[in-house]
């Protein structure tokens, strides 16, 4: 009875906190003009209307209070990400050595679970408390010392064993091979051995991320990882190697992420990429990834929506980082605003931003009723590079192809070019466009599309440097 008060409370909590998102059909505005009909918009769907899907939102750093949880909350559950991504805080979790105080960490598992949100938790950072116990925060953060790693263990087996009915997922360490950090691959190998060990003692079900990558490049800090772990006959345990990438122009990443699944192919055929963190500012920001540059609330929602597509049409599970602006403890304080809510020095949840909009669409499309197509192929007259993803719907094989020009960072411009598509074993019956930003949807006039056996040509259809989808009816709600 406890726990369903707990949960309920939770849950109207949501309700009644959430109120500064719009869920009007004009909620996005853009520059955006077609001359195509529109019929509706999309939909958003709550995290407890979508069985599951492999998207992730970043609430990272509330181990170091550089977000507040309680600020917002209750805007998880509309933007239906089905996952989020947490470190666990070892320092904030026990101030003092061996006295725990998991409340706070309560409060957030507990809720992302009310809600149907799968918490994905990570086991760093260090804890100064303990000689050689490491850091709080990313550089330097590792224990160093017998006494540090042996209260690591204790750490990992206490919150393993308090989280283990509510947590299933799990990962080791952030970005260890940072090159501030000057962590050797080898060294974060026994680490992500002895901590996978422990987990798997005592939740033998869960799935790990080992390593949490901050390069999607540096091939040979891989290799040396995976051969450690494959000398000690440890693979076994981990379900994904995780890492991060910031490019500016998302679809750059692409070509290492590649690199590091040949590397992987060659230790082995089950163990999977899983992208951890990535997303873009709102704004100019003078350090931290993608700096320097003078982004807007549409650039980084294109940007988002491209990443994340990006991933899944490649069938890697993928994140968005992060659900709120993070105010970073320096001297002076410092805005980190890769939030899809906007914040500010306060750390309040002042509005969600167009690219929380964006992801909301995303999510109430992509979840795990669609798969991707591998049997459908596309072809366009577009004469600037293009990205093209055909997915279906696993009841029925109704289908949806997501693209996007893809040649540039993405920018402020709305102006579309028409082009023709054509799509091999297509499988459509009312064929419509949208955009994903706006989350608009619109009619495909019959004369604007035709059908020969399998084979669906679509003609002067517009597309821009942002998501846009071709998609029977029946695979979206609007």
């Amino acid at each position: 009875m406890k726990r369903i008060l707990f949960t309920c409370l939770f849950l109207c909590s949501v309700s009644a906190a959430a109120q500064f998102i719009d869920t009007a059909a004009e909620r996005v505005k853009t520059p955006l003009a077609v001359s195509l009909k529109r019929i509706g918009t999309l939909k958003p769907r709550s995290t407890n209307q979508i069985e599951s899907s492999r998207i992730t939102v970043g609430c990272e750093t509330l181990d170091r209070d550089y977000t507040d949880f309680d600020a917002y909350k209750a805007y998880l559950p509309p933007l239906g990400a089905k996952k989020i991504r947490l470190q666990a805080g070892w320092a904030k979790c026990e101030p003092k050595k061996g006295v725990y105080d998991w409340k706070w960490l309560d409060e957030v598992i507990d809720f992302a679970v009310a809600n149907k949100i799968e918490p994905w938790l990570e086991t760093s950072y260090g804890n100064p408390i303990y000689e050689g116990g490491g850091g709080t925060n990313l550089l330097n953060s590792m224990p160093t010392s017998p006494e540090g790693y042996a209260a690591y263990d204790r750490w990992v087996e206490a919150l393993v064993t308090r989280y283990k009915d509510r947590v299933h997922e799990w990962e080791i360490w952030n970005e260890p091979d940072h090159p501030l950090q000057k962590i050797t691959p080898e060294t974060t190998a026994e680490l992500n051995i002895r901590t996978a060990d422990i987990i798997k003692r005592i939740q033998p079900n869960a799935k790990i991320a080992g390593l949490a990558f901050a390069s999607h490049s540096d091939t040979a800090y891989l290799d040396r990882f995976l051969k450690v772990i494959s000398d000690k006959g440890k693979l076994p345990l981990f379900e994904w190697i995780s890492y991060h990438s910031y490019d500016f122009r998302p679809e750059d990443s692409y070509k290492g992420v590649m690199a590091l699944k040949a590397v992987i192919g060659k230790y082995s055929k089950t163990l999977l990429l899983r992208q951890g963190e990535n997303g873009a500012p709102s704004g100019y920001i003078p350090s931290f990834a993608l700096d320097k540059y003078y982004w807007t609330e549409y650039s980084q929602a294109k940007y988002d929506m491209r990443r994340l597509l990006g991933d899944l049409g490649r069938d890697i599970e993928t994140s968005v980082f992060t659900i709120i602006d993070i105010r970073y403890a320096f001297n002076p304080p410092v805005l980190n605003t890769k939030g899809l809510i906007q914040s500010d020095l306060d750390k309040t949840a002042i509005r969600p931003k167009v690219a929380y909009y964006a992801v909301q669409n995303l999510t109430s499309v992509f979840d795990s009723r669609l798969e991707l197509a591998p049997a459908a192929t596309v072809t366009t007259t577009a004469i600037e590079p293009i990205s093209t993803f055909v997915y279906h719907r696993k009841a029925g094989k109704k289908q949806l192809v997501s693209l996007w020009f893809d040649s540039k960072t993405p920018n402020n411009v709305f102006r579309t070019t028409p082009i023709d598509i054509t799509i091999s074993s297509g499988n459509f019956t009312t064929p419509v466009w949208v955009d994903l930003l706006t989350g608009h949807v619109y009619e495909i006039p019959k004369g604007n599309w035709t059908k020969t056996g399998t084979t669906y040509t679509f003609r002067n259809l517009p597309v821009y440097d942002s998501p846009v989808l071709i998609a029977d009816q029946s695979t979206l709600i609007f």
